[in-house]
């Protein structure tokens, strides 16, 4: 049999899909993967089904059905000052994953090197590298997950063509400052980089982070429009993550760069589902806020139940994961920690070592989700304190 491709026989699988079949395998809570136990808006399903039953089930255009284009420009003016031509200036994908895999594509030449915070989402490495880009890690390092300015400066090089942020940033949790964003700002602009954010958690903010004026697009930074692509997607911010809807959004010759990439990927998707998210996104703008409040209970019920079974975590400021370092408990690494939880306690966990080059920064650390029912949530906490889970 034929192998398959170097390019992508070097690319380990996704630690997602390995952990949640172990689940699966052993009847265990997933406190690992990041899907909700809760659909979105009910209103929402019902304009899909609209949609359908009206005759929108054949191919959209390639850009993405105009009404869901107009009402991610209406979007970014409404909460960001962003005033965007949703004709040029906006590109629907299949999920933000998608606009990843596009943006990278379609920027990023072999050789090209890319900032990239890390621990990252697991898609960035593995599109890097199907690029020929090399990365330039920035570490989020343990207990604080803040981003060290000298090493910020110092990873860019007259070889940088890309900065890939992430804030609300996964798995961390961590929600960028103003302060941090205008130092990637001033290196981007002194540099000449294109800034590519991934802002798939722009609305999951919690207090602590609100406090300090919460999520701060790098776009609405002076200098930045014309050289930042946006990314975001449905699926968080409205719990319709298998719905797969995303979207770039930036100047014109950014957005056609994905175009030109996501035309010979998926071309187009979900022709239904992006009517109905066009209605979450005009008729739903007050969903994700109510969400966000809803997501930070769950997570005070996650992060005070890991302290008393003697995982404390630390508190996330967004997005829906909470990161634990498990080193007091004696084990080599989280991985092995995460392949025994499902036999010691009935719960699995993502360990985020493979989210880092390295590796004694994500050695010991371990994520949890909170998108759960509370139940679930006590449930697995519960569990976890009863297990023996020293080594």
């Amino acid at each position: 049999m034929p192998a398959m491709s170097a390019r992508v026989a070097s690319i380990p699988p996704t630690i997602f899909s390995e952990m949640s079949a172990l689940a699966v395998r052993a009847g265990a809570l997933n406190l690992g993967q990041g899907f909700p136990d809760v659909d979105g808006p009910a209103s929402v399903v019902a304009a899909a089904e609209r949609a359908m039953r009206d005759g929108a089930n054949q191919y959209a255009p390639g850009i993405g059905v105009p009404g869901l284009r107009q009402a991610i420009a209406r979007h970014q003016e409404r909460h960001y000052g962003l005033a965007l031509d949703p004709d040029r200036e906006v590109v629907v994908t299949t999920g933000c994953t998608e606009a990843i895999a596009a943006a990278l594509l379609g920027l990023v030449d072999p050789g090209d090197e890319v900032v990239v915070l890390e621990p990252y989402y697991d898609s960035y490495v593995a599109m890097l590298d199907m690029c020929g880009a090399r990365r330039r890690p920035v570490t989020l390092r343990a207990p604080d997950f803040r981003p060290d300015p000298d090493e910020l400066r110092a990873a860019i090089t007259p070889a940088t063509k890309l900065v890939l942020l992430n804030t609300p940033h996964n798995p961390t949790g961590t929600v960028l400052t103003r302060e941090e964003l205008q130092l990637v700002a001033d290196l981007a602009i002194e540099n000449d980089v294109v800034v590519v954010t991934d802002e798939v958690y722009e609305h999951l903010v919690f207090d602590d982070a609100l406090s300090t004026e919460g999520h701060v697009p790098i776009a609405t930074l002076p200098g930045m429009r014309e050289r930042t692509l946006t990314l975001s997607s449905a699926g968080k911010s409205w719990s319709f993550t298998g719905w797969k809807v995303g979207w770039a959004t930036g100047p014109a010759h950014l957005v056609q760069a994905v175009l030109a990439a996501k035309q010979w990927l998926t071309f187009t998707s979900g022709a239904p589902l992006q009517h109905a998210v066009a209605h979450a996104l005009d008729h739903e703008p007050d969903w994700p806020a109510a969400l966000a409040r809803d997501l930070q209970a769950r997570r005070d019920l996650l992060c005070d139940g890991l302290a008393a079974a003697g995982l404390p975590a630390r508190r996330p400021e967004g997005t829906y994961f909470a990161t634990t370092d498990v080193s007091h408990l004696g084990w080599a690494d989280g991985r092995e920690l995460c392949l025994a939880l499902p036999e010691r306690a009935g719960v699995v966990a993502i360990p985020t070592q493979g989210f880092h080059d390295d590796p004694d920064a994500g050695r010991q650390l371990v994520r949890w989700a909170f998108c759960k029912e509370p139940a679930v949530i006590a449930e697995g906490v519960r569990r976890l304190a009863e297990a023996d889970l020293r080594r």
